[in-house]
Formats: C-alpha cells, structure tokens, sequence
C-alpha cells in the first residue's frame, strides 16, 4: 500500500477513523461499516489503539487486514505510554514485516489501573516513539496535533513550539477533532512561522449525540461552541435532527477548512457510517481521494 505523505503530496487526502471491536457484534457491525466506506474510496483509514495497549492485537489485524483487502491505505494508531522501548520495538518490527508502512505515533494515556504507580512507559513524548520508528523502518510517520492547545500544555506557545519540534521529524500531523475553524488556521499559521510546512489533517467529528461529544471535549480539552450547543439542543427531543444538524455543522466547518486551503479532511467515524456518507456526499467527497 502507498506511504501517506506521498499521497499528501499529490493532492488533498480525505481520510477515515475507525476503531477495533471488542465483541463479535461490534464486528458484525464494522463489517458493515467497511462496506458504505469503501464505496466512498477515502484516501487511507486510521484504527486507534487503546490506552496501554488494550486493543494491541485487534489493532494488529485490522491494520493487516485492511492493508490487505480494503480500498485504501490503513494507518496503525500506537502509543508509547505503558510500554517499554523493547515491545514497541517488537510492535512496529512486527507492522514493518506485515508490509504496514504508516504508523501515527501518539504518547498516549497509560491505563486508568497504572496511573501514578510510574510505569508511564520508558518512551516520554511522541516525538521518541516518532525516532523509535524511523529506527525500524522505512514508516510514513504521522503526529497529533492540538488546535485548540494539549490539554497538559501551560499555554498555546508552549503547544505550537512541541508541536513544530514533533512535526519537523514526522512527515504529517493530524488533529484532535475541533469545531472552530481559526482554532485550526492559526495553529498552522503559528507552526509555519517557526519554519515547519508540512502537512496537518483536520480531524471533524459530527456530532450525533450530545452528550457523548461533550463528555469526549471535555476528555480532550476541546470546546463546544455555544453557538454550536445551541443549535443542537434546539432538536434535542429528536434524535434524528440532533444527528441531521451535526452533519449541517460538520459540513459548514470542512467546506469552510477546504476554503482556507487545508490539504483534506480526517473524519471522526466512531465505527458508524451513516454521518461520514453524509458529509462526504455534502461535500462532493467521494472519489476524490
């Protein structure tokens, strides 16, 4: 499969996340997910990976398996937290030998368990799992990116300067989803006025329901507008236009990125399609990639 940055480099990249399923059920479900997707021809899907390591195998083979059967190139989530140097030398020695060439390095949260106890793993930073990588493999790199700033950073210009130190050694970022589109226009303003150009996905998460976007922003650190609550809670007794309006405002904000010049869009699926097809078709998306 092609390396990411290479299709970056010849155009806008529209992209997918999804998650691994846990029970036999939810991978009925993705199947199916998999399915609307692939109609669609994204440029490449992402699969997450849990906090310490909880989903490592059913990370592993879905990133194998789609490499292998699907329409685009699969992108592997890792993290660094709760693992030693050796496992994730032996996680992304295992990827390059599975012909995985597109990882996203990510710090991570070790799990709930083992916080505190100091076991946070032996890697700090993304930035030491980007070199781990490169150590490896001949990987396709990417980073996260914060628009709105890292939850833990003391302020923006403390974010956008480890942002650009991250980002001058991957090949791409990708963003935390967000819903203000100059959150993301002066992020990329600030990381090129420090000498880094390349490209940075992104992310957009519709809302579909309320109440877990909110709990997920605050998990995150990302705000909701209110002019954004107010609209949805304007449907809130209908569920169906609570999803209807949150792909209007997910559409508003990816038309209004790709009007700015963004080099694509990276969309938030939770493993459900009916909202990505929703954009994609408001958007004039599908086979673009």
């Amino acid at each position: 499969m092609a390396r990411i940055s290479d299709l970056l480099s010849r155009g806008r990249c529209f992209s997918i996340e999804m998650f691994p399923p846990k029970t036999p059920e939810a991978e009925a479900r993705l199947v199916a997910t998999l399915a609307d997707f692939a109609r669609l021809h994204p440029t490449f899907v992402s699969i997450t990976y849990g906090a310490g390591g909880s989903t490592r195998e059913r990370t592993h083979s879905l990133v194998v398996q789609l490499n292998e059967s699907f329409t685009a190139a699969a992108m592997a989530h890792l993290v660094c937290a709760a693992h030693s140097r050796a496992e994730l030398t032996a996680i992304l020695t295992r990827y390059r030998d599975a012909g995985v060439e597109n990882i996203l390095a990510l710090r991570g949260d070790p799990p709930r368990e083992s916080q505190g106890r100091g076991d946070s793993g032996e890697l700090a930073y993304a930035i030491d799992l980007v070199g781990l990588a490169r150590s490896v493999g001949s990987f396709c790199v990417a980073v996260a990116a914060h628009p709105e700033g890292h939850p833990e950073s003391p302020d923006l210009e403390t974010d956008r300067r480890h942002l650009a130190g991250k980002l001058s050694v991957a090949d791409f970022a990708i963003t935390q989803f967000f819903f203000r589109a100059e959150d993301y226009l002066s992020m990329v303003e600030e990381v090129r006025a420090q000498g880094v150009d390349k490209p940075i996905l992104p992310g957009i998460m519709p809302i579909t329901n309320l109440s877990s976007v909110a709990r997920m922003a605050e998990m995150t650190g990302t705000a909701i507008p209110g002019e954004v609550v107010s609209r949805l809670e304007a449907v809130a007794d209908d569920p169906g236009s609570v999803a209807k309006v949150g792909v209007e405002i997910a559409c508003e904000l990816g038309q209004r990125l790709l009007d700015e010049g963004a080099p694509g869009l990276h969309i938030y699926s939770m493993n459900m399609s009916a909202a990505t097809l929703a954009i994609y078709e408001n958007l004039g998306l599908a086979g673009l990639a």
